[in-house]
């Protein structure tokens, strides 16, 4: 499969918040484009999506889980697909307050106390460092005809 930004992105949407609500699904997409935003991470959506903490560990853990990523729910992967592209075009503006971290409500990882919370969609937790990261440029995709 050719890995764009969307389809990364979607891919990320899907594996992370497919029986999400809307808004959980789009928050998690607003992550993905706020750490590419941020310079602590990768500059692409699809470094970010795939980023390593480990050998063993991804900062997604569905990239390097060992099972296959290819989607399996055919309406879960439109929806996916829509969401994604609505975030890169701009349609749906970041309602997360900057969040580049999240985590399902079911955890309490040990960050978590260190970062400013921002609201929970869906299942997930929502938050951001204390002070603003600071911004590299205004992510915006360029389609292609």
């Amino acid at each position: 499969m050719l890995m764009t930004a969307l389809t990364c992105l979607a891919l990320n949407v899907y594996h992370e918040a497919r029986s999400e609500s809307f808004d959980g699904q789009y928050a998690v997409a607003h992550v993905v484009i706020n750490r590419v935003q941020d310079h602590r991470w990768p500059d692409t959506i699809c470094d970010v999506v795939k980023q390593r903490r480990s050998k063993r560990s991804c900062q997604f853990s569905w990239w390097c889980d060992g099972k296959s990523d290819e989607p399996k729910d055919e309406y879960a992967w439109a929806y996916s697909m829509m969401i994604a592209a609505d975030v890169l075009r701009g349609e749906v503006p970041d309602f997360t307050g900057g969040s580049t971290h999240y985590h399902a409500s079911y955890v309490k990882p040990s960050w978590a106390d260190k970062m400013l919370y921002q609201g929970d969609w869906g299942s997930h937790y929502f938050f951001r460092e204390y002070a603003n990261f600071p911004k590299r440029y205004e992510y915006t995709y360029t389609w292609e005809d």
